[in-house]
């Protein structure tokens, strides 16, 4: 009897101890899902707060840009005033700021064409640069980087950048540049190369242009492509045009010596103009455009082409 006593009750032990092995089982497995569900409660929330405090730091960031921006801007209107006033290492000076303060492409085409005043290439070569890789459409970049190249006789670079420069006014036109401008300097590029039709063509295109102004030197040019072309009537023409350009803007011009300056091309045209008349024969009509070149010398008390135009007249009239 004690033996099955003894037997039963190790058999109730047994079922205890099982039942005790189920319930810690139990537990520990609730314990696992709440213990991961925190984690990833925590994961959540810090997730949901970071993104909350990038919407909270955007505003602030926008009104740190448009301080910063407006600083920028306030250093190029000095700049700009400094330039007038020829003072371009005031203007440099005034520009490092704008670009520390995280200007745009204009305040380097800004700078560098300061540095290209001041004859330092190198410099506003880099700017020029860094303008278009800042903004690869910016037409004033290529332009300026254009006549830098031209400066330093690397015509097909500045080629190039005319072409860049056509192509980003086209489509996104800036106020202080033209076409008329820049196909005038793509004749003016392609006459020093001396593809006269192609100079022709562009100064032609410079002129069919209704923004801005006419300038009495794309006529002159374009005149110089038809002389090299045997066109000589053609020439004649445009010598007549610019002469009747420079009579238009004279008045307007602000200097005295800026009106000098368009009355000495005058009669330089006047020169040219009687030289082409001479060979086609039009003696009379040479003569007639050496005595008006004689009264601008006259005007502008130039003895030395006043004998040189004397001379040919007389050599006219003998």
């Amino acid at each position: 009897m004690k033996k099955i006593k003894t037997t039963t009750r190790n058999i109730k032990v047994k079922k205890v101890v099982s039942k005790g092995t189920h319930c810690q089982d139990a537990v520990w497995s609730w314990a696992i899902y709440v213990y991961w569900f925190i984690i990833l409660f925590f994961i959540a929330a810090t997730f949901y707060i970071i993104g909350r405090g990038h919407e909270f730091l955007k505003p602030s960031r926008n009104v740190v840009s448009e301080e910063v921006l407006k600083q920028a801007q306030d250093f190029v209107d000095s700049a700009k005033e400094k330039i007038v006033a020829n003072d371009l290492d005031g203007a440099i000076v005034d520009l490092n700021a704008a670009i520390d303060s995280n200007a745009g492409a204009n305040v380097y085409t800004l700078r560098g064409e300061a540095y290209m005043q001041m004859g330092d290439y190198q410099n506003a070569l880099n700017d020029f640069d860094s303008a278009i890789e800042v903004d690869g459409m910016n037409a004033v970049a290529f332009y300026d980087r254009a006549l830098l190249n031209m400066r330093l006789e690397n015509y097909e670079a500045a080629m190039s950048d005319i072409n860049n420069a056509l192509a980003a006014q086209s489509m996104k036109p800036m106020d202080n540049l033209t076409l008329r401008d820049l196909y005038a300097k793509r004749g003016q590029l392609n006459l020093w190369q001396k593809n006269w039709q192609g100079a022709i063509a562009d100064y032609t295109n410079s002129l069919a242009r209704a923004e801005g102004s006419v300038s009495a030197d794309v006529y002159a040019e374009r005149a110089e492509a038809y002389t090299a072309m045997g066109m000589y009537q053609n020439a004649i023409n445009d010598y007549t045009s610019a002469v009747r350009v420079i009579a238009e803007q004279i008045q307007a011009t602000p200097t005295q010596e800026g009106r000098e300056s368009q009355s000495s091309n005058a009669m330089s045209y006047f020169e040219k103009s009687a030289a082409l008349n001479l060979q086609l024969g039009n003696n009379d009509l040479a003569k007639k455009d050496l005595e008006s070149a004689y009264a601008i010398a006259a005007a502008l008390n130039d003895a030395e082409s006043l004998s040189r135009i004397q001379n040919l007249i007389n050599g006219l009239n003998n």
